[in-house]
């Protein structure tokens, strides 16, 4: 990494905004997964590996690179570039178009194996890939759902189901299957998520 980048860990989802809310201009996405039930993916999940197995904005089916693009795309930034194995670069180009840059360093042959490259390598394709997404900034659009935004979650258990009941804003469609509508992604997005 530039020894001046800064980067925000262990934060929970769509909570640290600072960096989006005061201007920033492209995101870049090192290290993402693959949406839950991704046969390729690597450690692919959707939220948690136990809670939550399917997630969709209006139409769209999303893992965790939609949340961050959808949160990014609230305050009107775009996402470059995505890394991960080859299962989550194919998902967020289908998400977010063909002007987005993709660097995959590994090849998931289930969800606990891969055939990977070496760190080296990985390092060098991924600084490549950032130089070419930021070489237009304009590549790709800022991923905003459509207004109003419905989320609909899909859980895996009753129990984790009963974690949405009461909610303002939030409506049992199946059993284990629940809708949030809002104005916009971020306020269906809080409705659902919890702090």
């Amino acid at each position: 990494l530039d020894p001046d980048c800064e980067w925000v860990a262990h934060h929970a989802w769509s909570r640290y905004t600072d960096m989006l809310e005061t201007g920033c201009d492209a995101a870049l996405m090192v290290g993402m997964h693959a949406r839950a039930g991704t046969p390729d993916g690597v450690l692919c999940h959707t939220i948690s590996t136990v809670k939550w197995k399917n997630l969709w904005f209006n139409e769209d089916l999303v893992g965790e690179l939609g949340i961050n693009a959808a949160l990014c795309g609230h305050y009107g930034v775009p996402v470059l570039l995505v890394t991960g194995d080859t299962a989550v670069c194919r998902e967020s180009a289908e998400l977010l178009g063909p002007g987005l840059t993709t660097v995959a360093v590994k090849h998931g042959l289930s969800r606990y194996s891969a055939r990977q490259i070496p760190p080296v390598r990985a390092r060098q394709m991924i600084e490549d890939g950032a130089y070419r997404a930021l070489q237009d900034r304009t590549a790709v659009s800022p991923y905003v759902p459509a207004k109003p935004t419905q989320i609909i979650v899909e859980v895996d258990t009753p129990d984790k189901a009963l974690e949405f009941k009461g909610r303002h804003g939030v409506e049992f469609i199946e059993p284990l299957k629940v809708v949030s509508t809002g104005q916009n992604w971020l306020q269906a997005w809080d409705q659902v998520w919890h702090w």
